[in-house]
């Protein structure tokens, strides 16, 4: 049984057994709803104990754990704790007694904070490959009948503002893919399309960073693009409903302040009801799952042979998508 519902009718058997023995059941002792967080934008901050889930404000960056201990309320450790534990309620609980009784001293400037990944125990990192009519093109792959998924592990997991050491005794061939990310909120398994955003925590700016000649060295993806560090994501984990349509959104790659992928998601070839839908018909997508959902033209992979000036140590890339920030990292 899913955990939400396990933790919906064990409330509901705690509000039976109370009704009956006519005790008042305190709020504090009774299990609260799987809630996916909403109206928010939130990050995950590198802190000496651990990452601790950041929440961003008109104020500043809210540190939620210091926030709740500060104003003695319950607060989610970090992005996972948040997200696997459906702890959306006590999040929103948190935020507005910040908002109403918290000191300017809980909030700090975005400059000041440093990024952790954006999740860093998710069960699945599901990626996609070849979602854009004009990347299958330019790479002169057939369009894809149905969707290649393919994985990460979590070793590649990486941060905005981090830096990824090239493998440089293992490949060359060193390229970028701004992607669309879909973090997944609630347990789903067999979704209809029709339903699938209905399980979306939100979204977030990735980059599935790839080395080419490791991908093609077999038939496999996955040697060329899980090495360490492999996965920038963030700088920020966007709720649903504050980003509406995810496949209208404008996507963009910077390298060394030159714009080298700029496009729209609306130019996948599945979309991302489509996605989620697909993959859970084969296997159950959990609340902290993330699914990278494709990159379009303007790799290097796409140039003329002569063309193709692979990244190397000291470039810079921006990873750029519309409502969800810009992902900056480091080549070393």
């Amino acid at each position: 049984m899913p955990t939400n519902r396990r933790q919906m009718l064990a409330g509901t058997a705690a509000g039976l057994a109370a009704a009956a023995t006519g005790a008042a059941s305190p709020a504090a002792a009774a299990p609260e709803a799987f809630a996916m967080p909403r109206g928010l934008t939130l990050l995950n901050l590198r802190g000496s104990d651990g990452p601790r889930l950041g929440v961003k404000t008109n104020r500043g960056i809210l540190d939620a754990v210091a926030a709740g201990e500060a104003l003695g309320l319950p607060a989610p450790r970090d992005m996972d704790d948040l997200l696997q534990n459906g702890r959306g309620e006590t999040l929103a609980r948190l935020v507005a007694a910040a908002r109403e009784r918290g000191t300017p001293a809980l909030y700090a400037r975005e400059e000041t904070v440093s990024f952790a990944p954006l999740v860093t125990r998710p069960e699945k990192i599901i990626m996609m490959g070849f979602n854009y009519r004009t990347h299958a093109a330019e790479t002169g792959t057939p369009v894809p009948k149905d969707p290649p998924l393919f994985n990460k592990y979590n070793n590649s997991l990486n941060h905005h503002g981090g830096t990824i050491k090239l493998p440089v005794n293992a490949a060359k061939q060193f390229d970028y893919e701004t992607e669309l990310v879909i973090v997944i909120g609630r347990e789903c398994r067999d979704v209809p399309e029709a339903e699938a955003l209905d399980y979306v925590a939100g979204y977030a700016t990735g980059n599935d960073f790839s080395a080419r000649d490791l991908q093609r060295l077999t038939s496999q993806f996955m040697i060329g693009k899980t090495c360490d560090g492999f996965a920038p994501l963030g700088p920020y984990l966007v709720t649903s409903d504050l980003v509406g349509d995810p496949n209208n959104l404008r996507i963009e790659t910077v390298v060394n302040g030159e714009v080298r992928q700029d496009w729209n998601t609306n130019d996948m070839i599945f979309n991302c009801r489509q996605l989620i839908s697909f993959a859970s018909k084969v296997m159950t997508l959990k609340p902290g799952d993330i699914f990278f959902t494709g990159t379009p033209q303007g790799v290097i992979l796409g140039l003329p042979q002569d063309k193709r000036f692979w990244l190397k140590p000291g470039d810079k890339v921006v990873s750029r998508l519309e409502k969800l920030g810009e992902l900056r990292f480091d080549l070393a």
